[in-house]
């Protein structure tokens, strides 16, 4: 069994609309109708009782009624009361005039319903069939009493076409009733599918919605009233609905790559540690091993073990603290004190110290910044950054000199470059230099002593201060880092 289409909303709205209007136009036409019928019928009434009152006021008056009678006959003759029947009683049942066949005074042995009438209310009617002319309907306008009561005026008129047209309604009225229907049915039709043109929209955009997987969200045109306001509104908080769920979607895949990337990252940096410490460790423990073997072992050779063991034991050292400074700016970068640090100052004193640096004092160290270059941050990080780029150079670069200097500023920050003449790097290495623990020479790193977290512990330094980082090689040769850092506003 087939499912039934279901009414739409237009005609659901529209039939019941357009049964009420008709029920009403129905209802006034037929007020109408009788009241119409009602008026033509008095009117013939009242003629007919015009011609009584004459009749009566001409018996009043002592006129010679024979004549009277003749004229009225003549008179009505060329009317549409033409074949009007008049007779007139005595108060004893007597015919003393008629025009016309007379009319009896009795009808089925008893009073005539319009006489009967007449002995209450001085007058009465009645549309009956003629006891004398039994095949034709009368329209009998009763009897009228004259004041004294002694005579009756009967008056019967034929029911023919003229009188049943005077007495009928106008057909010019159902023409109108009929064009005021169509009117209406046609004012209903157009305006329910105006209203119903919005709930057309929304069906079909609740359709697509639901059942079009690639639906594009497509604009739809709403009329401008209080329903195109609602369905605007609807569709608005569908579309903002949507955009909320791919916002939250994306952001949901954008978390999972980075707790991904972060579980990556975490492992790597655990393989990573595991396999820096182990170097270190398994060399000290080879020279400690060893002594202890070989307790006969000669002076010089135990110092010399003694002295590999302490390196290694230093760049382990070195190692655990950079290991300690990288985690402190990852994990507590924002409740870091910032602090203004007079960069000038800074770099003077890191220069000062480079002689007391062991790893840096086959190295020139530069710097071209201006006094009172006031920065924000914090400054033993700043100091300990400054020293990692140039531990960097020292180690990596082969060259002989390296240069800070200021080359731009603006109302927000300073734009400073740090640069060396070695042989820089190739250029597909770049991308990798601030990741831990990456070495371009793994065996010549481990040699000089850097422990592979230098560059990242430097940019962590500077994106926590708020500024930014990139490296590049340097013309004609050296490599060089070009970084920013906030300016301190008082």
């Amino acid at each position: 069994m087939g499912l039934r289409r279901p009414i739409s909303y237009q005609w659901r709205l529209f039939f019941p609309l357009v049964a009420l209007l008709w029920s009403v136009i129905i209802a006034l036409a037929l007020f109408q109708y009788e009241r119409e019928k009602e008026f033509r019928t008095t009117r013939l009434n009242d003629e007919l009782r015009l011609i009584n009152s004459r009749i009566i006021n001409a018996y009043e008056n002592d006129l010679d009624m024979e004549p009277f009678m003749r004229f009225l006959a003549q008179h009505y003759e060329h009317s549409v009361l033409k074949g009007i029947r008049v007779s007139v009683y005595d108060d004893k049942n007597n015919l003393l005039y008629c025009i016309g066949t007379p009319i009896p005074r009795t009808h089925d042995q008893s009073l005539p319903p319009e006489l009967a009438e007449a002995t209450v209310k001085g007058y009465g009617t009645a549309l009956r069939k003629s006891d004398v002319e039994s095949d034709n309907p009368y329209y009998f306008f009763g009897a009228r009493k004259s004041p004294d009561g002694k005579i009756y005026v009967h008056t019967a008129m034929p029911y023919t076409g003229a009188i049943s047209e005077r007495v009928s309604v106008d057909q010019s009225l159902w023409i109108i009733i009929v064009l005021l229907a169509i009117a209406v049915t046609a004012i209903a039709y157009f305006s329910t599918r105006y209203l119903g043109k919005n709930v057309r929209l929304l069906h079909d955009f609740a359709n697509r919605a639901a059942n079009d997987k690639e639906f594009s969200n497509q604009d739809y045109e709403y009329p401008q009233d209080e329903l195109g306001s609602i369905s605007r509104q609807i569709v608005t908080l569908f579309r903002e609905r949507e955009e909320a769920i791919e916002r939250s979607e994306r952001e949901h895949r954008i978390a999972l790559k980075v707790t991904e990337e972060k579980i990556r990252v975490t492992k790597q940096l655990s393989n990573n540690i595991n396999h820096e410490l182990k170097t270190p460790v398994g060399i000290i423990k080879g020279y400690l091993d060893t002594m202890a073997d070989h307790p006969e072992m000669d002076e010089a050779s135990r110092k010399r073990f003694i002295g590999k063991a302490q390196e290694h034991m230093e760049r382990l050292c070195n190692m655990l603290n950079d290991l300690s400074s990288i985690t402190r700016l990852e994990e507590g970068g924002k409740d870091l004190m910032r602090e203004k640090v007079d960069f000038h100052e800074l770099l003077a004193n890191v220069d000062g110290e480079l002689s007391n640096i062991k790893s840096t004092t086959s190295l020139q160290f530069t710097y071209n910044v201006p006094p009172q270059c006031n920065v924000v941050g914090n400054y033993n990080l700043l100091f300990g950054m400054v020293t990692n780029l140039i531990r960097n150079s020292n180690f990596h670069s082969g060259g002989t000199m390296c240069c800070l200097a200021l080359i731009g500023q603006n109302d927000r920050e300073y734009r400073f470059t740090f640069y060396d003449d070695g042989k820089g790097v190739e250029e597909e290495h770049l991308p990798h230099l601030f990741e831990r623990f990456y070495r371009i020479d793994k065996g010549r790193s481990r040699k000089v002593g850097g422990t592979g977290l230098g560059l990242p512990i430097v940019k962590n330094t500077v994106n926590v201060m708020g500024g930014t980082i990139r490296v590049l090689n340097h013309k004609p040769h050296g490599l060089e880092f070009v970084f920013t850092l906030l300016k301190w506003k008082d």
